[in-house]
């Protein structure tokens, strides 16, 4: 049996790191509200080395899932790191003892979030680092990253940063922290349901840089359409996959980490990615947004 292609490969521009397009993102490898251990913590680092060993490459994470949580498992689970793999992790939050998500977006939450995630995952660098600003909802608010991402820019020229991306981000914020620093990828909200970045999408596409989406699945509100399920039952599919597959042919820059805790829905997740859809198949899926509410933009 051929291993799985896991969605072709994706060089972030400007560095001579190569990924599957298929990754897997480590938030759910938390307890219940991302917060502390998860239920089976052996399950979790089996989890992980399922994964690595499928040729998943590229994991995502922070050191605010816990906090501290996933780093944790990660490194317990694939430390000392395989050749090629890439670890992108995220700072601009905290999680307090009361389980809240608070900014830490100071200089100095920047520079101590940066060396808990050095410390925790038990590197000297880290691959990518994307700022995330919190925004309101699940989407982002305009307002200047000028300073944050200075102050990361900063890290990268001493060496603890190799490379950077934003998160949660509009299309002008994207546009102001590449006039600081290279920007190798773009992380906000976006599925089959929620296109509101399709233009941005595009224009990344152009400049090579790597969009990753966030709650490709639709995050804690699932995914839900009466075209989706026919689609998936016509491929003998299942949904979810189906629309992990649509964003795989959506655009090349793409880069796809869902995330889970069972062995099982990661096996449903990488096959996604061996999913073939027509153009007639393509049309039908490209309905849902339409579906879903307000149009694009």
């Amino acid at each position: 049996m051929s291993k799985p292609t896991l969605g072709g490969q994706f060089t972030f521009p400007g560095t001579s790191l190569k990924v599957h397009r298929m990754g897997y993102g480590a938030m759910q490898l938390t307890g219940p509200g991302i917060w502390g251990p998860p239920r089976d913590p052996e399950g979790a680092v089996a989890l992980l080395r399922e994964a690595v060993a499928a040729g998943v490459d590229h994991i995502d994470t922070s050191d605010f899932y816990g906090p501290h949580v996933t780093n944790q498992i990660i490194r317990k689970a694939l430390h000392p790191y395989p050749a090629g793999l890439v670890i992108v992790t995220k700072l601009g939050a905290r999680r307090p003892p009361d389980r809240s998500w608070q900014r830490a977006i100071s200089p100095e939450d920047l520079i101590a979030g940066v060396h808990d995630n050095l410390r925790n995952l038990g590197l000297d660098a880290l691959d990518i680092v994307n700022y995330r600003t919190m925004g309101s909802g699940n989407g982002p608010a305009e307002g200047s990253i000028a300073e944050q991402v200075a102050v990361l820019a900063d890290l990268r020229k001493k060496g603890l940063i190799r490379h950077f991306g934003v998160s949660n981000v509009t299309a002008a914020q994207v546009a102001e922290a590449r006039t600081i620093t290279e920007i190798v990828c773009v992380q906000n909200n976006y599925n089959l349901a929620h296109r509101h970045d399709d233009t941005l999408v595009g224009d990344l596409t152009r400049q090579g840089i790597a969009y990753v989406p966030y709650f490709p699945l639709g995050g804690f509100t699932p995914l839900q359409s009466a075209t989706l399920s026919s689609v998936a039952e016509g491929l003998g599919a299942k949904p979810m996959q189906v629309a992990l597959a649509w964003l795989l042919h959506r655009s090349p820059n793409i880069l796809l980490i869902p995330g889970t805790s069972s062995a099982a829905h990661l096996r449903e997740n990488l096959a996604a990615a061996e999913l073939t859809l027509s153009e007639q198949t393509l049309a039908e899926l490209d309905g849902i947004a339409a579906e879903a509410g307000p149009a694009r933009h």
